[in-house]
């Protein structure tokens, strides 16, 4: 505000240089009015510098505090959530949409104040010189701001859309970069460029759609501020020969009306920033508004080793683990995943999950530690549903080793304490020799050698072990093995899983594969097929009474 103040004055300054200093021959006048325009320049200077540095700073501070919130809530998402938004919108929104509504904030800051400021101080000014002439500027900003708002009204949804094809081009890149070694394998180079050609048209198309409008403020403004000071002008030199003004006054409406013009022109350019912020801002509040599918009820009771805890059931006649007419449908137009599952499990027992790819093994076990809810029916542990429990204290219970091992950049100590952060050296390399991955370990030069971003100087197996030891060190109540040692050998497989049965502290464990050898001496098999229960016993009872597990018992052994 300050910066436009001293900026207002200057014209009043150099008409009193004309009317005054040159007019009367006054050179006095005229070094002295030059020491005021020096004056309130450098005064200017200093608070554009000030305001600058402030309006950066501040928007800085807005993404960075924006990133932050941002992550959290989608870390707070449930996997339901995450698998509907993409995993492509949210880079986009967490990196090019904040870093829009960044700019936005910055230059909001920067000129939102300024430049209306002093389009309206200016008239404002004129007011004070002539009141006649001024209506000149009154007209000239109404039609203008009509043009803004119209240019505004029509370029947000342009600017949304291309945001969006910005999603759809991270997705392809993405896709891409991942599966590189797929699409060299089936040739299928070219194909994948022509995709991309054509996704990064229709981007282009809509950025030049988008471009063009806005474009359109900066000759719009030139066009009609130049119409004006022709106006001026002309109505100007008339007033000067009735005598109505002089010709000091006539320069400072000049300059005022030339003020106009040079903020308007950056309004111009604010307005487009603004209306990509504005846009971006839009797609960050979507994600905002996303409301995570699992809720974290807070029971004061069902802290661990609470009365009403994982543990608080124990010596009750009731299962630890129990399915009971539970389905599951991930979309709300898709088919169900999971059927009317309904088994119980006891404390301490290992259970074998087994059936075909797309059978629903992974979607039982994702219940347990509510990574998805179930659509209908109900999941207990230790007699109570699982949406009861606090979700934190549900997890720290469980030991979880997804399908695709994920390993994180730093050492192999890092990355085995996300099972337990306080977890002492011993402890770490217990888990290890459960997991069989010792020689993993001093390969890499002990538990400090350094682990590369998703464990790309990993072999699958070695990070499949590494990410059972994570695990292990947790020591949990409940060991999900989801189909986690599919790249093992069957020694390994075999060594891997002595192991786990030889397990001090008991607990129970659910093993998901799709080789009957690495659960025919679970206590327990549970036979799924298109998302239903096709058998359930031992070995030896489904080899006599279930024709889908006797037919993957032969497959994988050659018999029949």
């Amino acid at each position: 505000m300050l910066e436009a103040i001293f900026e207002l004055f200057v014209p009043l300054v150099v008409a009193s240089i004309i009317d005054r200093g040159i007019a009367g021959n006054d050179r006095a006048h005229i070094i002295k009015c030059c020491i005021i325009m020096i004056t309130l320049g450098a005064v200017g200077l200093i608070s554009a510098v000030s305001a600058q540095y402030m309006a950066a700073r501040a928007a800085v501070g807005f993404a960075t505090r924006l990133r932050h919130d941002l992550f959290k809530h989608i870390m707070s998402l449930s996997y339901g959530n995450i698998d509907e938004l993409g995993t492509s919108t949210m880079i986009t929104r967490m990196t090019n949409d904040v870093n829009q509504a960044q700019t936005g904030v910055n230059m909001f800051l920067r000129l939102f104040l300024r430049s209306p400021f002093i389009v309206f101080g200016a008239m404002v000014m004129a007011f004070t010189i002539n009141v006649r002439a001024a209506f000149i500027f009154v007209v000239v900003i109404a039609i203008l701001s009509a043009v803004v708002a119209a240019v505004m009204y029509y370029n947000i949804p342009l600017l949304k859309k291309v945001q969006d094809r910005l999603d759809k081009i991270t997705l392809l890149t993405r896709e891409n970069l991942i599966g590189t070694r797929v699409i060299r394998a089936f040739t299928l180079e070219k194909s994948e460029v022509k995709g991309y050609r054509t996704a990064n048209d229709g981007l282009y198309n809509d950025q030049r759609s988008a471009g063009h409008l806005s474009a359109l403020l900066n000759p719009a403004t030139f066009v009609i501020i130049n119409l004006a000071m022709i106006i001026l002008i002309y109505t100007g030199a008339m007033k000067v020969d009735a005598g109505i003004l002089t010709k000091g006054q006539v320069v400072a409406l000049y300059n005022y009306m030339s003020q106009i013009l040079i903020e308007l022109i950056k309004l111009a350019n604010l307005i487009v920033l603004l209306n990509k912020a504005v846009a971006s801002g839009d797609r960050i509040n979507d994600v905002f508004a996303i409301k995570p599918a699992i809720s974290t009820v807070k029971d004061p009771g069902s802290e661990e080793g609470g009365p009403l805890g994982i543990e608080g059931n124990e010596g009750v006649n009731v299962p630890y683990i129990e399915f009971s007419h539970v389905s599951l449908n991930y979309s709300k137009t898709g088919d169900e995943a999971l059927s009317d599952i309904d088994f119980t499990v006891n404390k301490g027992e290992t259970i074998g999950l087994i059936g075909g790819t797309g059978s629903g093994k992974s979607s039982i076990v994702n219940l347990i530690p509510r990574f998805y809810d179930a659509t209908s029916g109900y999941v207990r542990i230790g007699g109570r549903d699982v949406k009861e429990y606090d979700i934190d204290e549900l997890r720290k219970m469980t030991g979880i080793v997804p399908q695709k091992a994920v390993l994180f950049k730093g050492s192999i100590a890092d990355n085995l304490r996300w099972g337990n952060e306080n977890a002492t050296d011993d402890e770490l390399y217990d888990a290890v020799r459960l997991a069989v991955c010792e020689e993993v370990v001093k390969g890499k030069g002990g538990l400090e050698g350094m682990i590369e971003p998703g464990g790309r100087n990993l072999s699958g197996g070695q990070k499949q072990r590494l990410a059972i030891a994570r695990a292990l060190v947790r020591k949990p109540k409940i060991l999900i093995l989801d189909d986690s040692a599919s790249a093992l050998d069957h020694v390994t497989d075999l060594k891997l899983r002595k192991g786990i049965e030889g397990i001090d502290y008991d607990p129970t464990v659910f093993i998901v594969s799709q080789r009957t050898s690495s659960v025919q001496n679970a206590d327990r098999i549970l036979v799924l097929e298109d998302g239903c229960i096709a058998g359930w016993g031992t070995h030896e009872e489904l080899l006599e009474n279930c024709g889908v597990y006797r037919e993957i018992y032969d497959s994988a052994f050659h018999e029949g």
